[in-house]
C-alpha cells in the first residue's frame, strides 16, 4: 500500500512538472483591461509560422496538429524577411465583457501587400477580413493609413486571432491592441505631427524655390527637388500618399516609394556637388558622384523594367548616402566652412539610416517600437534644418566676400577718381596747346584747300574729256568685235576649221538651242497639233507652248537632233564636217575629231548622209550656211 502511494506521489510530481513545462512554453495571453489603453504585442505574445510554398489552408493552420509548429517570436517586432513568402501570425486575447471601452487591433506597417485577418466569433467560427495596400483605399473600414480591425468583447474567453501576410518587401509586423478612444487621440496627434513634418518640407521647399528664382543658383533647385523627393518618399512609406494622393492606384502605390527614393539619392548627390563646389575642390570625388548617379540610374531602370522585387533592397541607398557624407567630411577638412553644417546634418541622417539598416539585419534590441519606426523621419527633419543652415552659411560667406569686394572696389574707385581729376587737368592743358597748334595748321590747310579746289576743277574737265573718248572707243570696240565675229563665222562656214574654232560660234547648249529656235520658227510658229499660231514660252529653254491646246514643242523636236545623247555642239560640228566634205569623211575620222565612239559617229553620220542625199537638189542652191538645211526633219 505504501508503494502504491509512493508511485502516486511520483506520478503527480511528474504530471505537475509537465504542466509547468507546458505553461512555460505556452503562448502568453494578453488580457483586455480598461486601464490599459494600448498594448504592443511582442516576443512570446506573437507566434509565427512560415509557409514558404503558400500551401496551407486556414483550417490546417488553425488545427491542433499545426499548433506546435507556431514558434514564439524571438524579436520584439517580427519581420517578413523572405519576399513573396506567406507568414502566419497568431495572438491570443482574453476578452473582458465588463470593460467599458471598445477595442481594436491595428497593424502599423502600411507596405504589407496582402493581409488576411481571421477574427474569432463566439460560436467558434472565424470572420475573414481582407486588407493590404493591394486593395483600393476606400475598401478599408476606417479611413486611416494603418490597418485596423474592430474586435468584439462580449465574452470572457481567450480567443486566438490569426494573420496571414504576404509582401514583396520586408514588413514590420507591429500589432497593437488599442481602445477606440486612445486610437482616435493617437491618430489625431499622429496626423498633426505629420502635418508639421510635411509642412516643414513644403515651407523649406517653397523658400528655396523663391531663392532659386531670385538668385538662379542650381543648389537651391536641387535642394527643393531633394526635399520634395524626401517628402514624397516618406508619404509613400507612411501610407499618407496612398490615402490622399493616389487612393485608387494600388499598382502605382507598390512602386511609388522606389521612384522617390531614387530621386532622393540623385538630387542629394547633385545638391552636394553644387553646395560644396565639388567639381573645383575635389575633381576625383566629383567623378565618383557622377559614377554613382549613373550606376544608380542603371540599377533603377533595370529594376523597373525587369525585376521590381529588387526595389525592396533599400539598404543600397547606403552607398550614395556614404558618398555624400564622405564628400562633406573631405571638403570640410579642406577648410570650406559651410560643409560643417552639411556634415552635421548628414550625421543625423547617416545615424537614422544605419539604425534602420541594423534593425533590418536582425539586431532586435535596437527596435524601440514607434520611436524607432519614425526615427528616420526625425533624422530627415534634423538633416533638412542643418542643410538649410549650410546653405545660409554659404550665402553668408559669399555675402561677406561680396561686401569685402565692394569695399575694395569703393577704395579703388576713390583712387581712380583722384587719378581721373589729375589726368583731366593735364589733358586740358594739352588740349589748349593742341588747339592753338591745330588753328595754325587749319589756316595753312585752308589755303591748300583753295589750291586743291582749282586743281579738282581742272581734273573734272579732263575726266569729262576722257569719258567722251571712252564712249567713242567703246563704239569702235563694238564695231570691231562685230566684224571679228562676222569674219570668224564666215571662216567657219567657208573653210576647214577645227572644233575649237567652231565652238567659238556655238560654245554651249544655250547658243545651239537659240540657233535651232531661230532656224525652226524663222517663218513664224504653227502648232503641230491644232495648227494654232499663238504660243507662250514653254518650261524648257527656248521651247514653245501652244496657247490653245497647251502642246509644248521643244527646240529639238522635229529636227535631226531629237533625242540625241551626245553634246549638241558636237552634233552641229559633225553635220558641218559631213556637209563641208560632201559626205566623204569616215566615221573613224569623226570619232577621232569629236572624241566620240566610232559606232555612234557611224549611226549619226549615216543618218546625216541620208538627209543630204534626199536634199541634194536644195543644197546645190544653198549659200555658205547650207549645212543648217540638214538640221530640220
Amino acid at each position: 500500500m505504501a508503494k502504491i502511494i509512493s508511485y502516486c506521489y511520483t506520478f503527480l510530481i511528474f504530471l505537475g512538472f509537465g504542466f509547468l513545462s507546458l505553461a512555460v512554453h505556452a503562448q502568453k495571453v494578453v488580457a483586455i483591461q480598461d486601464k490599459v489603453e494600448q498594448h504592443i504585442f511582442n516576443f512570446s505574445e506573437i507566434e509565427v509560422l512560415e509557409d514558404q510554398k503558400n500551401q496551407f489552408s486556414f483550417d490546417e493552420i488553425s488545427s491542433a496538429a499545426f499548433s506546435p509548429q507556431f514558434k514564439a517570436s524571438l524579436k520584439s517586432t517580427p519581420q517578413t524577411t523572405n519576399f513573396n513568402t506567406t507568414y502566419w501570425f497568431r495572438i491570443k486575447i482574453k476578452h473582458n465583457s465588463e470593460a467599458g471601452n471598445r477595442f481594436l487591433l491595428e497593424l502599423f506597417d502600411q507596405t504589407i501587400d496582402h493581409l488576411t485577418v481571421y477574427i474569432p466569433k463566439s460560436n467558434g467560427t472565424y470572420e475573414v477580413k481582407e486588407l493590404g495596400d493591394r486593395l483600393r483605399f476606400k475598401e478599408r473600414d476606417l479611413s486611416h493609413k494603418n490597418f485596423e480591425i474592430y474586435i468584439d468583447n462580449d465574452g470572457n474567453e481567450v480567443q486566438t486571432y490569426y494573420f496571414k501576410i504576404q509582401s514583396s518587401q520586408i514588413a514590420d509586423v507591429i500589432i497593437v491592441l488599442r481602445s477606440v478612444n486612445w486610437f482616435i487621440s493617437y491618430a489625431l496627434d499622429e496626423y498633426f505631427y505629420f502635418g508639421i513634418f510635411y509642412g516643414m518640407i513644403l515651407v523649406f521647399s517653397f523658400y528655396n524655390l523663391i531663392m532659386y528664382v531670385a538668385i538662379r543658383q542650381k543648389q537651391y533647385l536641387f535642394y527643393v527637388l531633394y526635399n520634395l523627393s524626401v517628402g514624397l518618399f516618406e508619404m509613400s512609406s507612411d501610407g499618407i500618399a496612398y490615402q490622399y494622393l493616389w487612393p485608387n492606384a494600388p499598382d502605382w502605390n507598390q512602386i511609388a516609394y522606389a521612384f522617390f527614393l531614387y530621386a532622393t539619392s540623385v538630387f542629394a548627390l547633385l545638391f552636394t556637388r553644387e553646395l560644396l563646389f565639388v567639381k573645383a575642390k575635389a575633381p576625383i570625388l566629383n567623378r565618383l558622384i557622377i559614377g554613382v548617379i549613373t550606376v544608380r540610374s542603371i540599377f533603377f531602370l533595370y529594376c523597373l523594367l525587369f525585376d521590381q522585387e529588387l526595389f525592396s533592397y533599400k539598404f543600397l541607398e547606403f552607398v550614395p548616402l556614404t558618398v555624400a557624407f564622405f564628400t562633406g567630411i573631405y571638403i570640410f577638412k579642406r577648410g570650406y566652412q559651410p560643409a560643417r553644417f552639411f556634415v552635421l546634418g548628414y550625421s543625423f541622417l547617416f545615424f537614422g539610416f544605419t539604425l534602420k539598416f541594423l534593425i533590418m539585419l536582425g539586431i532586435s534590441w535596437l527596435n524601440f517600437g514607434v520611436i524607432t519606426y519614425y526615427s528616420l523621419s526625425f533624422c530627415f527633419v534634423l538633416e533638412m534644418i542643418f542643410l538649410s543652415f549650410a546653405i545660409g552659411d554659404k550665402v553668408r560667406i559669399l555675402k561677406k566676400k561680396k561686401d569685402k569686394a565692394q569695399r575694395q572696389m569703393i577704395q579703388q574707385m576713390s583712387v581712380n577718381a583722384k587719378l581721373k581729376d589729375k589726368l583731366n587737368q593735364e589733358l586740358e592743358e594739352q588740349v589748349d596747346a593742341r588747339t592753338k597748334e591745330v588753328f595754325n595748321k587749319s589756316m595753312i590747310i585752308e589755303t591748300q584747300n583753295e589750291e586743291l579746289i582749282k586743281a579738282n576743277e581742272q581734273l573734272k574737265k579732263q575726266a569729262e574729256e576722257i569719258s567722251r573718248m571712252n564712249v567713242l572707243l567703246e563704239q569702235d570696240n563694238q564695231e570691231l568685235q562685230t566684224n571679228v565675229e562676222k569674219i570668224s563665222r564666215d571662216r567657219v562656214m567657208s573653210a576647214d576649221v577645227d572644233f575649237e574654232e567652231f565652238s567659238k560660234i556655238y560654245p554651249d547648249k544655250e547658243s545651239c538651242d537659240r540657233f535651232l529656235a531661230e532656224l525652226k520658227w524663222k517663218n513664224g510658229y504653227t502648232c503641230k497639233k491644232c495648227k494654232n499660231d499663238h504660243f507662250y514660252a514653254g518650261h524648257a529653254p527656248f521651247s514653245r507652248r501652244c496657247s490653245k491646246c497647251d502642246y509644248e514643242e521643244s527646240v529639238t523636236s522635229y529636227t535631226i537632233l531629237h533625242n540625241t545623247r551626245i553634246p549638241i555642239n558636237k552634233v552641229f560640228y559633225m553635220i558641218f564636217l559631213i556637209y563641208s566634205t560632201k559626205g566623204k569623211i569616215s566615221s573613224h575620222k569623226l570619232s577621232e575629231i569629236l572624241n566620240i565612239r566610232q559606232s555612234t559617229c557611224w549611226t549619226y553620220g549615216t543618218r546625216i548622209k541620208t538627209v543630204m542625199e534626199e536634199r541634194k537638189n536644195i543644197l546645190k542652191k544653198a549659200n555658205k550656211n547650207g549645212w543648217s538645211l540638214l538640221v530640220l526633219d
